[in-house]
């Protein structure tokens, strides 16, 4: 599709003001959309994901005779939006401003229902890693263990329970575009662990104190055990404040523990996922190093 000639330039304007709206979590359920800011997060949508990209919105300077797009990064990405025919809308600074404060020159409008993942119609590799996480309120926490599962290679990652809207504008930036590379899935608990045992992946648990019945397992120990880092499991994180219920921990096969060595008293969930994830990744790969 083309680039629209005409430069969108009255932030007031009602298409500025729905597309302002798909910040709050019923603008998006309205609409059936969602709203994608900043360099990053345009680029890899677009490149990963342009069926989801709807319209592209960039930042034109009207300073000279003909609007340029203000930047050399921002043009790479609109020329990469052409491939695959989305259509791109020319804005002055003030309306891109007026939509988000985070955008940086550019945002996108993508279809929410294209982002809706059927656990059916995932393909999971001959030994899935997956990521799952219970609970997780806090968007920077969600979109930082979205990336944490994508650098680890994780196949998928599963939101379990009441969790905070992956399409989040914050959780969207905080993945650096990890969004548009891993699917996404939401179930129940009950729902998981079903899923899990037709999968027949098994349930491990991130957990600190594990049961009164059974104690976690350290990390480095778990991972001298290469031949069982290296079978189909899915690591289940807990809530940022209370954990893991344990009528949860009870549902898992393996609880497991990171070990700290300083004074420290915990880790936060981002930096839990990471070296748990990641630790585990390098194991299962160091044969192939």
């Amino acid at each position: 599709m083309p680039i629209n000639a005409q430069i969108l330039d009255n932030p007031k304007s009602d298409r500025v003001r729905r597309i302002a709206d798909l910040a709050r979590t019923k603008g998006r359920e309205r609409s059936g959309r969602f709203l994608i800011e900043g360099p990053q997060a345009v680029r890899e949508a677009v490149t990963w994901r342009p069926d989801v990209v709807q319209d592209l919105y960039v930042e034109v300077s009207q300073a000279l005779e003909h609007p340029r797009i203000i930047s050399s990064t921002l043009e790479k990405i609109v020329d990469k939006s052409q491939d695959a025919t989305i259509y791109v809308h020319q804005c002055t600074g003030d309306v891109i401003r007026h939509i988000s404060k985070d955008a940086q020159g550019i945002l996108a409008v993508g279809n929410a229902r294209a982002m809706q993942s059927d656990p059916e119609d995932i393909e999971l590799g001959e030994k899935p890693q997956i990521a799952a996480f219970w609970q997780v309120r806090d968007p920077g926490n969600a979109g930082t263990v979205i990336r944490a599962a994508d650098a680890a290679g994780c196949d998928a990652v599963i939101f379990v329970d009441n969790c905070v809207d992956p399409l989040n504008p914050k959780v969207i930036r905080s993945t650096v575009g990890s969004l548009f590379h891993i699917p996404v899935l939401h179930m129940g608990t009950a729902e998981f662990f079903s899923w899990a045992a037709d999968q027949h992946v098994d349930v491990w648990a991130a957990d600190v104190y594990g049961t009164n019945d059974r104690k976690p397992e350290s990390l480095p120990q778990v991972l001298a055990d290469q031949a069982s880092v290296a079978e189909s499991k899915v690591v289940l994180f807990g809530n940022e404040a209370r954990g893991l219920e344990t009528e949860i921990l009870e549902q898992c096969r393996r609880i497991i523990s990171i070990p700290l060595y300083g004074k420290a008293e915990s880790l936060n969930l981002g930096t839990s996922a990471a070296v748990m994830l990641m630790s585990l990744a390098m194991s299962g790969h160091i044969e192939t190093m």
